[in-house]
């Protein structure tokens, strides 16, 4: 049995197949993605519903304790159950930098219905600054083209949180 290979067919010269390196970058965002969503599954239960902020302020509680602020989001699904937990950023004592590139990444690889972002203050004062504000609106207007509703921006400080619903910032 003779093997025919391109260059056979055509030769050497005559064809050039661009090469395009396997993104497996995007691979292991896919399987971490998974992943997280068989473990949020162990640890949660399937059918708890999260409607209001104070069961978001106590699912993210830990945050009391931090120096740097975190900023998470909740990937919900049409029933506000969790899909995913998603640590987008951490920066330093009073920031952290958030893109809506970042934060819907993995919202649709998760197939989310709906958001719910997170952070804290560590300075324990949960009032949300200026560019707080700039972020939620734009996240807001980057889900409302995705399909993917942002619910709430939960603001974590000690002892209180901060709901922008509540507020009526969103």
């Amino acid at each position: 049995m003779k093997t025919i290979t391109i260059d056979t067919l055509f030769g050497p010269e005559t064809l050039s197949v661009p090469r395009k390196p396997i993104k497996f970058r995007q691979i292991k965002a896919v399987m971490e993605t998974l992943t997280v969503r068989e473990e949020v599954a162990q640890y949660f239960k399937a059918d708890r519903r999260y409607t209001a902020p104070a069961q978001v302020g106590e699912l993210f509680s830990f945050l009391t304790s931090e120096t740097k602020e975190h900023f998470f989001t909740m990937h919900l699904d049409g029933k506000n159950r969790i899909l995913c937990l998603d640590l987008v950023s951490v920066g330093s004592l009073n920031q952290t930098i958030v893109h809506p590139r970042e934060v819907f990444k993995t919202a649709l690889l998760t197939a989310s219905a709906g958001l719910i972002c997170v952070h804290n203050h560590p300075t324990g004062d949960p009032n949300p600054s200026s560019e707080d504000i700039a972020i939620t609106r734009r996240l807001k207007e980057a889900g409302e083209i995705l399909g993917i509703n942002l619910l709430d921006h939960i603001i974590i400080g000690s002892p209180d949180i901060l709901s922008f619903v509540e507020r009526g910032l969103l």
